[in-house]
């Protein structure tokens, strides 16, 4: 199975917790996707595994604050080097039409701008 994902990811600059289906904290969003997402955590999870995400997403002048709940698959998981934490690779098994709004609004409100930040060195 091929693993390269087809957009590219995001750094996000909001603080996002991620859930599991218990409402659990997991970890939080270290970057995103339309098709995936990246999660920082304190536990290692099971490549291939299938779960529940939950993600409270803040409010932007586009859409309120809104929880997105979304089916994923476990596609990759390794341990930062030198830390306790691993980084999660999460695969979106199915995207409905206001998840996928939401995702978008997210990404185009709070991604990572490199542009900006290096013209100011």
């Amino acid at each position: 199975m091929n693993e390269q994902r087809k957009n590219e990811r995001r750094k996000l600059m909001a603080f996002t917790p991620v859930y599991d289906s218990q409402h659990k904290v997991l970890g939080y969003l270290g970057d995103l996707s339309k098709e995936g997402a990246l999660l920082v955590g304190e536990k290692p999870m099971e490549v291939n595994t299938e779960t529940t995400l939950m993600i409270d997403f803040p409010a932007t002048p586009e859409l309120p604050a809104r929880r997105v709940i979304i089916p994923v698959r476990v596609a990759w998981c390794r341990q930062e080097k030198g830390t306790q934490y691993f980084n999660t690779g999460f695969e979106f098994q199915e995207i409905n039409e206001q998840n996928k709004t939401t995702i978008e609004a997210i990404l185009h409100r709070y991604q990572f701008r490199r542009a900006n930040s290096l013209s100011s060195l």
